[in-house]
């Protein structure tokens, strides 16, 4: 991989996201994919992303924009940096009671990329900012 490959790979990554393309986006991931999920635990497995995506779509709904990604030089990691504007749909476990609340958040991901597929992607945004958007 290059990093302009790299980049573009992370792009549609979210590109499909926006779009709702469950399995577009489930494509760009390697098989063994390792999924390290925000102020969480960490996953590995499409069907468990699949999982994971299934469950955040039945109780969000967000869209990524502001999305600038960086690469180290051989392309097999990459980083992003976005804004992400959400709705909260359906009450989550035990946060707050969902009530169609916005929320906008600023995220950061880091990649690992082997084969041509993302092989790990890393979470992080601010929890206690979430939840005093919410709480409202």
């Amino acid at each position: 991989m290059t990093a302009a490959t790299t980049r573009r790979l992370v792009k549609a990554y979210y590109d499909r996201f926006n779009a709702q393309d469950v399995e577009g986006f489930l494509d760009l991931l390697a098989p063994g994919v390792v999924h390290e999920i925000s102020q969480g635990g960490s996953e590995k497995g499409k069907a468990r992303f699949a999982r994971f995506l299934a469950h955040m779509n039945e109780c969000y709904r967000e869209r990524v924009s502001d999305l600038v990604v960086m690469t180290n030089a051989d392309g097999s990691r990459a980083a992003a940096e976005f804004r992400l504007d959400g709705r909260y749909l359906r009450t989550d476990g035990d946060f707050l009671a969902a009530k169609g609340q916005r929320y906008r958040l600023r995220v950061g991901a880091f990649f690992e990329v082997r084969d041509g597929r993302i092989a790990r992607i890393s979470n992080h945004y601010n929890l206690k900012d979430w939840l005093r958007q919410v709480g409202k």
